[in-house]
């Protein structure tokens, strides 16, 4: 008898799972495949678009390309462009490009992208002298500890992730200007000014027009050897008198001298959009992000970024075919969906900043963020099993959002979900860091989906040929089931946690 029951238990279970499973959902999933994936990607990913510039010729041919397919397929175009309508939310950005900069002491000076980086848009127009407090790791209690208020300050900390909140904190108690260290040796702080220099060394862009005349605003990054002229002490003593802030007035005010120099131009980009209308919850809003541009050229190599992020990109071309295909045989969604490929993602979230600032639909009427950055390789952490996807900030802002992405996942794909960069104490705060973001902390739902960071990450070796496409392919999947319910749901999604209470900036 009890095994009967056990039995009729587990036929019950069986009939409960696949009473979830909607097989239209089912239909058009299938309708993206590794093929066209490849087909999207091979074009994206190619020499011919030169890395994705942000503003250059390689990243509007890719605006191109994306457009296009949204005509083609059917979306429509949601952007006013005077009596017309457009796919392209055009963006009007701010080049700054570093003219002389260097930083002087003990008679010794250091020229920008060598034994110094200096990020910001600051224009002394001369050379500055400054006084220079050490003030530890940047806490409170070290700021208790000293003055640093009109002068320029140095704080320690563990990588470059984590440097913006010492910025910020500095800032806030009165330094004019900020020299950060977070490399332990020289040698390590050559490979950062490198990869600095690959990408500032041609311009760093902002949405608003720079106030460069003065001290403005930047910071710069030091090393060891830089720390030690500025005040006659080596790194490793600064980080042990850091540990207790109260031996912080020990270390002796010094002097600093620097000048930055700026040149700045205006740069015209886009962020690119198609739109699905839905049934009867029309005026609601489910939106799927990802970035389209990329880091361009690395002097004569491409950086191709089939990952980051024309794997992403590639997704959701396919993912809005697979819904403009449902609505054709009527079965379309009930929310309304916005299928968004935004621009400057690489040079501080610049499109969807911009798109938040400036948003085509109302955001109180957006449901939810699915944003889509590198979705198409294995990181090192999972070569034994790729069968996986990190999420990331899937419970931030709604704890039922969350359990809706779980439900999606185990009725249809079953990765194992990995929630370690969800962390709130994890070092490289990836919730900050991608398009996503600019929505949740505007308190809109969001899901990340993201692969890890791998050895070709911000390099030319970024190529399709990496490319897991059976994985990208599934993870696709996924999204767009999680997008299918979240369409076609008789409720949005409560939003129980409010990110502007805490609010974070990477």
């Amino acid at each position: 008898m009890k095994k009967l029951l056990s039995i009729i238990l587990m036929v019950c279970a069986c009939l409960s799972v696949n009473a979830q499973v909607d097989t239209k959902a089912q239909k058009y999933a299938e309708t993206i495949t590794k093929d066209d994936l490849y087909d999207y990607l091979s074009i994206l990913a190619s020499d011919a678009l030169e890395g994705r510039e942000t503003g250059e010729r390689g990243q509007k041919m890719a605006a191109a390309f994306i457009r296009d397919h949204f005509e083609e397929i059917g979306l429509q175009p949601p952007v006013k462009d005077g009596e017309k309508m457009s796919y392209y939310q055009p963006v009007e950005l701010y080049k700054n490009t570093p003219g002389e900069i260097y930083v002087k002491a003990k008679n010794n000076r250091y020229n920008n992208f060598e034994q110094v980086v200096f990020y910001g848009s600051a224009d002394t127009g001369k050379e500055v002298s400054s006084e220079i407090v050490f003030a530890g790791n940047g806490t409170p209690a070290d700021y208790e500890q000293v003055d640093v208020k009109d002068k320029a300050v140095l704080v320690l900390v563990n990588n470059i992730q984590a440097s913006q909140g010492a910025i910020e904190a500095a800032t806030k108690n009165g330094a004019t200007t900020v020299f950060v260290a977070s490399a332990g040796t020289d040698e390590e702080f050559a490979g950062l000014a490198n990869q600095f220099k690959g990408w500032l060394s041609g311009g760093n862009l902002t949405l608003e027009k720079p106030k460069t005349k003065g001290m403005g605003s930047g910071v710069f990054f030091v090393s060891p050897t830089v720390i030690n002229d500025i005040f006659n002490t080596p790194l490793s003593k600064l980080k042990e008198i850091a540990e207790e802030p109260a031996k912080l007035k020990k270390v002796k005010t010094s002097k600093v001298v620097f000048k930055t120099e700026q040149k700045t131009e205006k740069v015209n980009t886009e962020n690119v959009l198609g739109y699905l209308e839905g049934t009867d919850k029309k005026d609601e809003l489910v939106v799927i992000t990802a970035h389209y541009d990329h880091i361009g050229r690395q002097g004569d190599k491409i950086n191709n970024g089939a990952d980051d992020d024309g794997s992403g990109t590639s997704a959701v071309m396919e993912l809005a075919e697979a819904f403009v295909k449902a609505k054709e045989e009527g079965n379309g969604p009930r929310r309304s969906m916005l299928f968004m490929l935004v621009t400057g993602e690489e040079k501080g979230l610049l499109g969807s900043a911009y798109y938040a600032a400036h948003p085509v639909f109302p955001l109180e009427n957006t449901v939810v963020d699915l944003n889509i950055d590198m979705i198409g390789r294995i990181d090192p952490a999972h070569k034994d099993n790729p069968n996986y996807v990190y999420l990331v900030g899937s419970n931030r802002l709604s704890t039922e959002l969350h359990d809706i992405s779980e439900k999606v996942n185990d009725t249809y794909t079953k990765f194992d979900l990995d929630y370690t960069y969800n962390d709130e104490n994890h070092p490289d705060r990836i919730y900050y860091r991608s398009d996503h973001w600019n929505f949740a902390k505007n308190n809109i739902p969001i899901i990340f989906y993201f692969n890890g960071v791998h050895e070709d990450y911000h390099q030319p070796s970024d190529t399709i040929d990496k490319i897991n496409f059976e994985m990208l392919t599934k993870r696709s999947k996924l999204v767009y089931y999680t997008a299918w319910v979240l369409a076609n749901r008789n409720e949005r999604p409560v939003v129980d946690k409010l990110q502007n209470q805490n609010l974070k900036k990477d």
